[in-house]
């Protein structure tokens, strides 16, 4: 197979993550039964996944000049992530996000720290690295005004760009028209593409509303894309069992940009993608699940 070398753009988190069997009310103190530190962010996570596919990767981000950013960046070295354009920030701490995971779902509080510190003059001084992917990967956990930077210049030199948006934003329409391919999940679709709830219908409507290619996750249901010419297809979910949800739309994310950067269609893109993430579900921790390509492939042909 193809090494694609790509690029992610976006946020470096440490992950605090408490198990418990019910989320407490508002005022009441429950038990919960584990907690754990864990690597995360979007941004890493996705970097991680397109590694562990096969990729050839570079992460740009930051990180605070503290214990958390020094286990961060080693992290991303342990799994063949290249670092070169990691920066420590002073006077900042590593992003960190409070996950709770009740009954394998998740809900997540994400406190940025030094991902704001990723300013578009920082992307500028990649410049060259953009330039020479095959495909650039963004979310949303980093300043728009980078995001936006980070798409214009891939944009610019016919590389190209998925953008991940979450968490959930509104995006410029002429930002919307230069990204390749977009990523929300139900919930996001409605907030990226500026849209009131119901005002195109249930979610085909509003993905037929966008003029560019689209593919909206949709957890156990897998995931609907369409070809920018408003063809709506469905990419059923694979049955599996269910221990820990975080990351799975990271590593879908991941999946389908190792699979575009390998010019693959957007339909065995998305296919690979959902198999990738069904797999990441089947264990604890957003990195922790995140399968090989190898691994992929055998549970593609198993199902």
């Amino acid at each position: 197979m193809k090494r694609p070398k790509i690029v992610v753009i976006g946020s470096i988190n440490m992950d605090l993550v408490t198990e418990t069997p019910r989320v407490p009310a508002l005022g009441e103190t429950v038990l919960g039964s584990k907690f754990s530190t864990l690597p995360g962010g979007k941004g890493a996570n996705q970097a991680v996944a397109c590694a562990r596919l096969g990729a050839d990767v570079y992460m740009i981000g930051c990180v605070g000049e503290d214990s958390f950013g020094t286990m961060l960046i080693d992290n991303l070295k342990k799994e063949g992530v290249r670092v070169d354009g990691v920066e420590p920030v002073t006077q900042t701490a590593t992003g960190i996000a409070s996950i709770v995971v009740e009954n394998g779902d998740n809900s997540i509080i994400v406190v940025p720290g030094a991902n704001h510190a990723l300013t578009p003059d920082k992307v500028r001084r990649v410049e060259a690295m953009i330039r020479e992917a095959d495909v650039v990967l963004l979310q949303l956990e980093i300043p728009l005004d980078t995001v936006v930077e980070a798409v214009r210049i891939a944009r610019k030199a016919d590389v190209p760009v998925i953008v991940n948006p979450a968490p959930a934003a509104e995006l410029p329409q002429e930002v919307l028209k230069d990204i390749t391919v977009l990523t929300p999940n139900e919930y996001e679709l409605a907030i990226l593409l500026g849209k009131k709830p119901g005002e195109h219908g249930d979610f085909r409507g509003l993905m037929a509303s966008h003029h560019g290619k689209l593919v909206m996750t949709k957890g156990s249901d897998g995931a609907y894309y369409s070809d920018g010419n408003g063809n709506i297809r469905h990419q059923p979910g694979f049955q599996v069992e269910v221990v820990d949800t975080t990351g799975a739309g990271d590593t879908f994310n991941a999946a389908l940009a190792v699979m575009i950067g390998q010019g693959c269609s957007i339909a065995e893109a998305v296919h690979y993608a959902v198999a990738a993430s069904a797999l990441s579900v089947t264990k604890f921790g957003a990195q922790g699940g995140m399968p090989s390509h190898e691994q992929v492939v055998t549970f593609l042909k198993q199902t």
